[in-house]
């Protein structure tokens, strides 16, 4: 038999009534977090899914997001948008996304074919923070939130933030004792570079070594020839990307220097991919773009629905992600004397 999970099955099962089951899947109405949760648990194992039709037509909703990327490759993208699905599948909500690349008129394009499915809201991205896409929102009809991209003024951005996370990743290792550390990173032109840059030399006390470059793991193996031909040896190496960090790996076993046991490396952006396939392991600062793009769907929702959403930038933490190009643990506190 073909049967169909009601509002009411969910509501039950939760041991709630229907009016609060039905607030905590549209993400609204005053109750428990717990509640919310249980709700929305109890939903997803019944496989409840919301009439969207009958909805749109009571609510004047289509129940569909916009999801409008500069990053065709996905390095980006495809993390933020299973935390945007994360967030909304619970109520129904799809996610309609569309590549724009750097290309103004395919940009135009895919904005009006979603203005045109009457979506509820978008979602803009991007590869990095310091770069609009190739589009304007300015006067569209439905709420606009941007995340990991450049926003013009007055607009709801997200950003992971790159102080916090180079800070915790430049501690990590003088907490391991290393005390000759050494930055590689991308280009200076890049915010996301300066500002990782700053809060290294921030946590050093002094401006250390930084050494900019591309984004790749060639870098990472021309970086290392560099110091050594001019005779430093770091101790520790902080990376602005994983993939600098695993050409830096592959460049110092040739070198047959040991990592972690000579050298301790660590990267940025916790890229799977990358970070758990390089030999060691790397340990890494996670962006959490995952937790970005649910954060980003949320707003997003909140607006849609009338509630007030203050403008401005976001900046969401970073996690450090301890894995084995490290090795040992955090050095033992000076006692005083």
């Amino acid at each position: 038999m073909n049967y169909r999970i009601r509002l009411e099955d969910v509501a039950r099962a939760a041991d709630v009534s229907v009016g609060t089951a039905s607030k905590a899947l549209n993400g609204n109405g005053r109750m428990t977090a717990e509640t919310r949760e249980r709700v929305q648990r109890t939903a997803r194992e019944m496989g409840f899914r919301p009439n969207a039709v009958a909805r749109a037509l009571i609510q004047q909703r289509s129940f569909t997001i916009g999801l409008l990327t500069g990053d065709s490759y996905g390095r980006f993208s495809m993390p933020l948008m299973s935390g945007i699905s994360e967030a909304l599948v619970h109520m129904g909500i799809s996610v309609f996304m569309c590549g724009i690349e750097d290309d103004p008129e395919l940009a135009k394009v895919h904005l009006d074919a979603m203005l045109e499915k009457q979506v509820d809201g978008i979602i803009c991205t991007g590869k990095r923070i310091d770069r609009q896409l190739p589009l304007s929102t300015e006067g569209i009809p439905i709420p606009v939130v941007y995340a990991f991209a450049a926003a013009p003024e007055g607009s709801v951005v997200l950003v992971a933030n790159d102080e916090q996370g180079a800070t915790e990743a430049t501690e990590w290792l003088l907490g391991l004792g290393r005390r000759n550390i050494v930055h590689v990173t991308g280009p200076e032109s890049f915010h996301s570079a300066r500002m990782r840059a700053e809060a290294y030399r921030m946590a050093l006390g002094h401006n250390g070594q930084v050494m900019h470059g591309q984004w790749s793991e060639a870098w990472g193996h021309e970086a290392v020839a560099r110091l050594w031909a001019e005779g430093t040896r770091p101790d520790g190496i902080f990376c602005g990307n994983d993939q600098i960090a695993r050409g830096v790996v592959d460049a110092l076993r040739e070198r047959g220097a040991d990592v972690p046991g000579d050298v301790s490396v660590v990267g940025f952006d916790n890229w799977e991919i990358v970070a758990a396939a390089t030999r060691p392991p790397l340990t890494t600062i996670d962006m959490n773009l995952r937790e970005l793009g649910r954060e980003a769907g949320r707003l997003v929702m909140a607006m849609a629905s009338g509630e007030p959403v203050e403008p401005g930038v976001r900046a969401l933490p970073c996690s450090l992600v301890v894995r084995s190009s490290c090795g040992g643990h955090r050095a033992a506190a000076p006692e005083a004397a």
